[in-house]
């Protein structure tokens, strides 16, 4: 149980998958509305990366009080947002087994805020994974908009099977 884990053999090349919705992401995190943070998924390598995609809409209830004259996504959602990302990568990975089992930040580190993030814009959650062992899964996540950096950190989760 204390070795890495690969999703495939080194010379295979890796599944992809073009893009899963909402009801795929529901059957692979828990996470329900208001805290279910992603729309979408594109771009899946499996074992490797992905990019969450989360509309921001101005009826989310964070911006009723952060901040109601200049409405602002929280950055620990944005860090959050990277999570289920990752966390869904991970399941997907896994196998169907491993749907809806909780996933548990356990370090954040290097968290950057480079921009705002409000209504209107779209967040493109970049996230790959730096390595695994066992059930602690360690990514790299970007979260832009327009092709900007609105935030970035790593961050690493353990699985509970």
């Amino acid at each position: 149980m204390d070795k890495e884990v690969e999703a495939q053999p080194a010379d295979a090349t890796p599944a992809t998958l073009e893009s899963i919705d909402i009801m795929r992401i529901m059957e692979a995190i828990p996470h329900r509305y208001p805290f279910l943070l992603i729309d979408r998924m594109v771009d899946i390598v499996m074992g490797q990366s992905a990019v969450g995609i989360k509309n921001v809409t101005v009826n989310e209830p964070h911006f009723q009080g952060h901040f109601p004259a200049r409405p602002v996504m929280p950055g620990v959602l944005i860090i959050e947002a990277m999570a289920q990302t990752a966390a869904t990568l991970v399941v997907l990975t896994l196998g169907a087994a491993f749907e809806g089992k909780l996933v548990y930040f356990m370090t954040i580190d290097g968290a950057k805020f480079r921009r705002p993030v409000g209504p209107g814009d779209q967040l493109r959650i970049h996230v790959e994974k730096e390595r695994s062992r066992a059930n602690v899964w360690k990514f790299k996540g970007v979260a832009r908009v327009d092709g900007v950096s609105g935030a970035a950190a790593t961050f690493s989760a353990m699985i509970m099977g």
